[in-house]
């Protein structure tokens, strides 16, 4: 007869929670990180409603959960990284902005930085980057339609920001534009 998942996960907290964050110190090299890890991993496994049916498998799986996330969180960390680090190295950008009106360097990443972060990401890979709607939402995980919306409204902050008239009447911004002037009535 199994167990219900809440039996497993506090029989499994409280007789191997060290053990879990002891593992995940190891892969993160940080306590703090590490309990943050087996957190998320405990709530990825337990949220849902698999069929654990005691301690061994619960932990198995909870193991399983830290190992992913802490690849994942590592792979965005590089990504993030690299992209950084390819738009530092294309300063020729920044100049024709301000050779347009934006100002120095400095305004720009003010600006950038009052984006929300998923504004933020999503403008930086469409237009610094230069990947389409399908690219930006891959690389972040979200809809095509969410990262139209992200643009956009970042696009907008932007141009209100820098005192500029960024172009909003892209192919991709008609459905977006059409539901705010819906909302707007």
């Amino acid at each position: 007869m199994s167990r219900g998942w809440e039996a497993v996960a506090t029989e499994l907290v409280r007789a191997r929670y060290g053990a879990l964050v002891g593992f995940a110190s190891t892969l993160t090299g940080s306590r703090a990180a590490a309990e943050d890890l087996v957190q998320e991993a405990l709530v990825a496994t337990f949220s849902k409603n698999r069929r654990l049916d005691g301690l061994a498998a619960a932990e198995a799986y909870v193991r399983r959960a830290i190992a992913t996330r802490y690849v994942d969180t590592a792979r965005r960390a590089r990504r993030d990284r690299a992209t950084v680090q390819r738009i530092a190295a294309q300063p020729e950008r920044f100049a024709e902005a301000a050779d347009v009106g934006m100002g120095s360097r400095e305004v720009l990443d003010e600006a950038l930085a009052a984006l929300s972060p998923k504004e933020r990401a999503c403008v930086v890979l469409r237009h610094l980057e230069q990947l389409s709607t399908r690219e930006t939402a891959n690389a972040l995980g979200l809809s095509e339609g969410a990262v139209k919306r992200y643009v956009y409204d970042g696009v907008r902050k932007l141009s209100r920001a820098l005192l500029l008239d960024l172009p909003l009447e892209e192919p991709e911004f008609s459905a977006v534009e059409s539901r705010e002037e819906a909302r707007r009535g």
